[in-house]
């Protein structure tokens, strides 16, 4: 399996602090709300906004992730550490190290695939069967080689395809292909290891629901 793949940790919702006991029981027994057929996200960045349209029929269980991270503001600051041209731009680890710990266990099934990695697909990173958390990265050029591998697009970049191809890109690959990000630090140092080593990367200032079907 190529480096593509690798994961990171992943997040459930987390107990409210500072509530009473019957106030947050009646709150954990809330069910989440349904995820819609169709929804879009604005991905803010500090290069300029992505808009990502979601079908949840691609990929129903991609959906419902990416949906239930966007709900819990997972991806605010998140850094783009993965920027190859012509290849992909993966992002998805939380800048904090105790909320990847959280998440590096949460996986969740794959999806049968019908849709194929084309240019402005976005899709969840996996490291084999059933592994995908909450890393995903969107796909610079047609890259259906990847069909092949089980990573199934969930939705598609509709606006913005321009500001992912102007992440900055110079640091590479991460290793052992190149001197880039190392995504085993990024999980245990966080956004202070992104920062004193990688600096120039670029990053998400938040990414939310706008408009669900």
């Amino acid at each position: 399996m190529t480096t593509l793949l690798r994961l990171t940790a992943v997040v459930l919702p987390l107990t409210l602090a500072g509530c009473g006991g019957a106030q947050r029981t009646a709150r954990e027994n809330v069910p989440p709300k349904p995820v819609p057929d169709s929804y879009r996200a604005i991905v803010e960045t500090n290069k300029g906004n992505l808009t990502v349209e979601v079908p949840r029929a691609w990929a129903p269980e991609g959906a419902e992730r990416f949906y239930r991270l966007l709900e819990q503001r997972f991806y605010a600051d998140a850094r783009f550490f993965r920027v190859v041209p012509r290849f992909v731009v993966q992002f998805g680890i939380h800048g904090n190290p105790a909320v990847s710990a959280r998440w590096r266990n949460m996986t969740f099934a794959d999806d049968p695939p019908k849709e194929h990695n084309r240019r402005g697909t976005i899709s969840f990173a996996a490291n084999g069967r059933n592994t995908r958390t909450t890393q995903v990265f969107i796909n610079l050029k047609d890259n259906l080689h990847l069909d092949k591998t089980g990573l199934v697009p969930f939705g598609k970049v509709v606006e913005g395809m321009d500001v992912a191809d102007r992440l900055y890109s110079s640091y590479g690959e991460f290793p052992p292909r190149g001197a880039g990000p190392d995504p085993n630090l990024i999980e245990a140092k966080g956004n202070a290891y992104l920062e004193s080593k990688f600096p120039r990367l670029d990053y998400i200032i938040r990414a939310r629901i706008v408009d669900a079907k």
